[in-house]
């Protein structure tokens, strides 16, 4: 049975100068001077081995032992060119106190003003509790995990720790079920396992499966899960009602727990990974659990569409026209778009509530990343006016995003001779935007959308907050836009 779990250590913000640190119980302490204070914070310690340890290694990471206590020193910029330097950086100087496996952890910051350090401060406690979540491991020498149980934060900065812990979470679950392979989590026991969730958190669930679906005419997404010979694809709509008085929003996922790319079969290697085809609805997921830990105030409708696309007599094939559930009907001309074709009829069901915003999250094509690479994902969006604003949100966060367009005119590659539409434009295209263009047809334009195309769900190195290569982008950054302001109506409208 799948089993996540995760308790943060308790936190604690303190009024305590750097003389003090050593006196306290903490076996490490992590102290981040602003740069431009490096000398001094080097003539108040008056440490000649730091001083040259500084020298050497021209400002990267410095270390000492002063009253039994490991002290790891990072010089961060006071005001950083580069959000995404200032992430880079903190991952490094956290990755070194981790193999300590301390229980207690002491984070100074030295040399900040109050508002660049409340940033500093925040972020340095997401990398901290990022990097103790240990993922599933089927090696059999089990992962060392790190008993971290308290961190003090000195100074006292404002900083929102719930949020921060929230997020941390979140982003752990989406980790969690993105890491597990394909033989763990089946479409069965994703669906068994969004359950016991649901449960456990006080969540409305219901699962569309495919004979009700079949009853509402889904068939687009009908047209994928039925190539599996276990009819256990299905929707699953989660509800989250605490409160709704800052508005209602619509939370999509793609949920391929595995993708063969059916009879246009992936080949030479391309299939190697595709249990991450599933980040999306992780990443939906793990949002929820978020807002709903961070006690956000905002009604919550999460929909995941879950399904496996595989080989068999029943899979969908190039030139099948099927119905999706709002009338449109489709040419498929690839059975390796299957994403578009399970979230054209999730779209459709998750619109029919009316949300204030809706968002979709999906590892959806390959041609976003040759676009983007893996440093940032791919954002499309029905409101012109936001694509400043989503780039700034996105580089504040550490999870980056780019928007790419959405003219009507890119239909014309998706006009087809037979029906509607066509899946996919035949041979080569700029697919990000076909699919996102193809999408749009399943949203109405009265709702506010996002569709976020996944690119730096995977990236060496981690990014932003987290260290590990699988990133479960998307989490902390929906919570960012939700903070904003800008993307979600403050007050609800009368009547809705």
């Amino acid at each position: 049975m799948l089993e996540f779990s995760y308790t943060p250590p308790s936190i604690h913000l303190l009024e305590q100068s750097l003389d003090a640190l050593p006196q306290s119980d903490a076996a490490v302490a992590l102290i981040l001077v602003a740069e431009d204070r490096k000398g001094f914070f080097l003539g108040e310690v008056q440490s000649p081995e730091l001083q040259l340890q500084e020298q050497l290694n021209q400002g990267s990471v410095i270390h000492r032992v002063e009253g039994g206590q490991w002290q790891w020193i990072g010089f961060l910029p006071a005001i950083p060119e580069s959000e995404a330097q200032l992430y880079k950086k903190l991952r490094t100087v956290v990755s070194q106190i981790g193999p300590l496996r301390a229980e207690h952890v002491a984070i100074h910051l030295y040399g900040f003003e109050p508002e660049a350090g409340a940033r500093v401060a925040e972020a340095a406690l997401g990398v901290l509790l990022s990097q103790r979540v240990v993922l599933s491991s089927y090696k059999s020498a089990p992962k060392e995990r790190w008993p971290l149980s308290r961190v003090s934060l000195s100074p006292a900065l404002a900083i929102d720790i719930r949020r921060i812990t929230a997020e941390v979470e979140g982003n752990a679950l989406a980790r969690y079920l993105s890491a597990l392979p394909s033989s763990e989590l089946t479409a069965r026991e994703y669906r068994r396992f969004v359950h016991r969730l649901a449960q456990q958190e006080g969540w409305e669930c219901h699962d569309y499966d495919q004979v009700q679906l079949a009853e509402r005419g889904a068939g687009a997404f009908l047209a994928v899960a039925r190539g599996a010979d276990d009819d256990q694809g299905a929707i699953v709509r989660l509800r989250h009602r605490v409160s709704d008085k800052q508005g209602r929003l619509a939370l999509v996922g793609k949920g391929i727990c595995h993708d063969s790319g059916g009879y246009n079969l992936k080949v030479a290697g391309s299939m190697y990974g595709m249990h991450l085809d599933m980040g999306g609805s992780a990443v939906a997921l793990g949002t929820l659990l978020a807002i709903t830990r961070a006690g956000l105030p905002y009604g919550v409708d999460c929909w995941l569409a879950i399904a496996e696309n595989h080989i068999g007599p029943r899979a969908y094939r190039p030139g099948d026209i099927v119905t999706a559930i709002n009338g449109k009907t489709i040419e498929v001309v690839d059975t390796d778009a299957e994403g578009r074709m399970v979230l054209a009829d999730t779209l459709t069901m998750a619109s029919e509530n009316a949300p204030d915003l809706l968002i979709d999250y999906a590892t959806l094509t390959g041609a976003c990343k040759r676009a983007l690479g893996s440093r940032y994902s791919g954002v499309f969006t029905n409101r012109e006016a936001w694509l400043v604003p989503l780039i700034e949100v996105g580089r504040r966060c550490g999870e980056r995003i780019w928007p790419f367009p959405l003219d009507e005119d890119y239909d014309e590659t998706l006009e087809s001779e037979w029906a509607d539409l066509l899946q996919c434009a035949p041979g080569a295209s700029c697919d990000h935007i076909d699919a996102a263009r193809f999408l749009s047809h399943f949203v109405p334009a009265q709702t506010p959308w996002l569709h976020l195309d996944l690119s730096g769900f995977r990236h060496k190195g981690g990014q932003g907050l987290v260290t590990s290569e699988i990133t479960g982008f998307g989490v902390r950054l929906t919570l960012a836009l939700l903070a904003d302001g800008r993307f979600l109506s403050k007050v609800r409208k009368q009547g809705r």
